[in-house]
């Protein structure tokens, strides 16, 4: 019989009952297992995605297990619908106890959106940002944000001008962001490998600098960066060069984390275990605090990708006060 994410951390003790909870990227893979067992424990959740079909499937299984559930659609590479799945949270509910930022990808196209983001970016980074900014004021005290990252992290350093789409002096548009960009000690990425990569540096930054603004406003809320392991179907390991792809999956290997249940567990341990109760601005990979890349502690990256994340977006900067 196989094991579901609260038999591996033995959260079947936790009674969450009345726990509200918005899980992005819940209708596939380690979003959809953390959204079923949440709702075991009696938790209410909040089901996101862009297929409606699979949002009402996840749905459906969540009520046939007893737990309040809603899907709610938004494609994160739109801003409008980001502000909109916001305010339709805020009207659903009278406060968030957990916001687990899971939802994101590997896009192997270059493209850029009306934002002159790069896609990956955009959707990986700048929408969790958006996301937690218009909900921060939402969330309960005590409450838990929990970021998904990943050991890809480490392959690169932050570099913010280059996910940005630059005016040609000679008329249109050029993008800064390179077919192929180096990185140090490991070989080559691709554009789309190092997109994927930054974009997960950017997920560590950005919670850690959450976690400290939180603390200097003394809000009663956490924010924590997980990897959660080497997940099947994820595609960015299978999509690096040899002998790159080993590397990576050598790094992923190290939290012993390999099924979408495992990765489900690693979400559930950061947002809802008693041992990471009051625990903020840390990086586990699966359920062991890890210490991330030089680069993911520089607090100086982190407080630039703060400040530019918001111009990109074209909102006021959340906690300004406060870095």
């Amino acid at each position: 019989m196989s094991l579901t994410p609260e038999d591996l951390e033995d959260f079947a003790r936790l009674d969450c009952s009345g726990t509200q909870v918005l899980l992005t990227g819940s209708t596939s893979g380690i979003g959809r297992a953390g959204a079923l067992a949440l709702g075991r424990l009696g938790a209410d959740v909040i089901v996101h995605g862009r297929d409606a079909d699979a949002g009402a499937r996840v749905v459906e299984e969540l009520e046939a297990s007893g737990a309040e559930a809603r899907f709610l659609a938004a494609d994160f590479a739109d801003s409008e619908a980001l502000w909109d799945l916001a305010a339709t949270v805020r009207a659903a509910t009278d406060g968030l106890d957990v916001l687990i930022n899971n939802a994101g990808g590997v896009f192997p196209e270059a493209q850029f959106t009306d934002r002159d983001v790069e896609y990956t970016f955009q959707v990986n980074h700048l929408a969790p940002y958006l996301l937690t900014a218009e909900l921060l004021d939402h969330l309960r005290p005590g409450a838990r944000i929990v970021t998904t990252a990943s050991e890809a992290h480490r392959l690169t350093s932050l570099d913010i001008d280059r996910v940005t789409r630059a005016t040609n002096p000679r008329g249109g548009r050029r993008s800064r962001l390179a077919s192929a960009l180096p990185t140090t000690g490991i070989g080559s990425l691709t554009r789309a490998q190092w997109a994927y990569s930054h974009s997960k540096l950017a997920n560590v930054l950005f919670a850690k600098e959450l976690a400290d603004r939180l603390a200097a406003a003394e809000r009663a809320v956490v924010s924590n960066s997980v990897h959660p392991g080497a997940i099947p179907g994820t595609g960015f390991a299978r999509s690096l060069p040899e002998p790159l792809s080993r590397v990576v999956n050598s790094l992923d290997a190290l939290p012993g984390t390999s099924s979408v249940a495992d990765g489900a567990a690693a979400l559930l341990f950061a947002a809802l275990a008693p041992r990471t109760a009051g625990v903020s601005g840390r990086y586990f990979a699966g359920r062991e605090p890890t210490l991330p890349s030089a680069a993911a502690r520089d607090p100086e990256a982190a407080r630039r990708l703060w400040e530019r994340s918001a111009a990109l977006l074209g909102i006021d900067e959340p906690l300004a006060e406060y870095g």
